[in-house]
Parts: structure tokens; C-alpha cells; sequence
């Protein structure tokens, strides 16, 4: 087994500790007015920013740094449409035949129905995929390792770019999601994490009055 080659740390930049309280504050600050939206509007949006928020998603960690993730950007009407209607096509079965009345009950207060006009009117669609495994140029089959948190974690990185940048967008994620390998053309190695909805609101976006848990519901911390 080779020897790992290392070298120096050069990016880390230390700030004082009043400098950090700040970043981290203003931080959160910002991404507490994130709100994920239903409602776009169709204007354009500069292909460079979304290149640059794809640059901060592939700067997560990932397991064996095998950067098990592809992003495919959508932006031609015609390849909307049909992902419009396969995933309309899914929704429609999991509204009427395949969700339990808890998760139909949960889903009540966010106004969410079988309607999916928005994967049309939004200028991108971020279509996340997870690659399961490698395949090589001798058609070897060699494992990725943690891949659904290391494409969360990307994915993560990507909504907060996108928000930073300011945009906003919309995680959606129709089930089963097979039918996008098939319109995108994707090979066998990867399966649909997930569909990121990517503009500018409506004028008239409205968004539910819902709110997030606070610090001590979501943190314990051992001395």
C-alpha cells in the first residue's frame, strides 16, 4: 500500500474569537431567512452562479474522497416537461393510493398536492445523483463508501450556495425516482437523491407560517 502524500495546510485562516462570534452569528442569521418555496418566477437566471454554487457542493467531504455525486442542470423546456410529468405521474400515486393518513395529515399544513407546475416554470432543475459504485475503464465494479451522507452533505452545501447567492429553491423528491435515469440518460452506477427547484420567487410567493425547533430541542450537550 502506497504512503499517503501530505501537504502543508495552507487554507485555514484563523480569526479572533470576537471576529468568529460574528461570522458564525451573521451566518446563521442568514440562513435562518432560508425558505424553501413552491412559487418561482421564469426569470433567467446567470448560468455562472449556478456553476459557482456546483463548485461549493463539490467541496464537501466524502467517504474515501470518492466524491460519489453527479449534477445534472436542467434548464431545456422540453427535458422540464417530461421530468414534470414522470414526477407528476408518482405524485399523483403517492397522494391517492401509497401515502398513510399520518403522512397525508403532516403534509396538510404545507399545502403540498400532486401539482408540480413549478419543475417547469423554474429557470434550473439541480438534479442530484448518487453514484452507488465506480465503474472502470475495464468495466471493474469498485465500491463508494458512505455515499447517501456524503451526497447529503453536498447537497446541503449546494442549498446554502444557492441562498447565499440569492436565490432560492425547493428540495423535491417524488418517489420512486427511476423514471429520471431514463429522460437524463444516466447510467446504472447512479440512482435520483433528490430534485432542487432553482430561481427567483413569484412576486406573489407565499411560503406556510411553520417554524424550526429550537437550540435546546435539538442539542444536548455532555460537559
Amino acid at each position: 500500500m502506497n504512503s499517503p502524500k501530505l501537504v502543508p495546510l495552507t487554507t485555514y485562516r484563523e480569526y479572533l474569537p470576537i471576529e468568529m462570534a460574528r461570522r458564525a452569528a451573521d451566518f446563521s442569521a442568514e440562513m435562518r431567512q432560508r425558505r424553501s418555496v413552491r412559487s418561482f418566477s421564469p426569470r433567467p437566471v446567470p448560468r455562472a452562479i449556478i456553476e459557482d454554487c456546483l463548485r461549493a457542493a463539490a467541496s464537501a467531504p466524502s467517504g474515501a474522497n470518492l466524491q460519489p455525486w453527479h449534477f445534472v442542470v436542467v434548464s431545456d423546456p422540453q427535458f422540464k416537461r417530461q421530468i414534470r410529468e414522470g414526477a407528476e405521474k408518482e405524485e399523483r400515486e403517492f397522494y391517492e393510493h401509497r401515502a398513510t393518513k399520518e403522512w397525508l395529515a403532516d403534509l396538510a399544513p404545507l399545502g403540498t398536492d400532486a401539482n408540480k407546475a413549478f419543475l417547469e416554470i423554474a429557470p434550473f432543475l439541480i438534479v442530484v445523483f448518487a453514484q452507488n459504485y465506480r465503474v472502470m475503464p475495464d468495466d471493474r465494479k469498485l465500491a463508494n463508501y458512505y455515499v447517501t451522507e456524503s451526497v447529503g452533505i453536498a447537497t446541503g452545501i449546494l442549498i446554502a450556495a444557492l441562498h447565499h447567492a440569492g436565490l432560492v429553491c425547493l428540495t423535491h423528491k417524488p418517489s420512486p425516482m427511476g423514471f429520471l435515469n431514463e429522460i437524463l440518460k444516466r447510467p446504472g452506477n447512479e440512482r435520483p437523491f433528490l430534485v432542487l427547484v432553482v430561481g427567483y420567487p413569484a412576486e406573489d410567493a407565499v411560503v406556510p407560517e411553520i417554524g424550526k425547533k429550537g437550540l435546546q430541542e435539538i442539542t444536548t450537550w455532555i460537559p
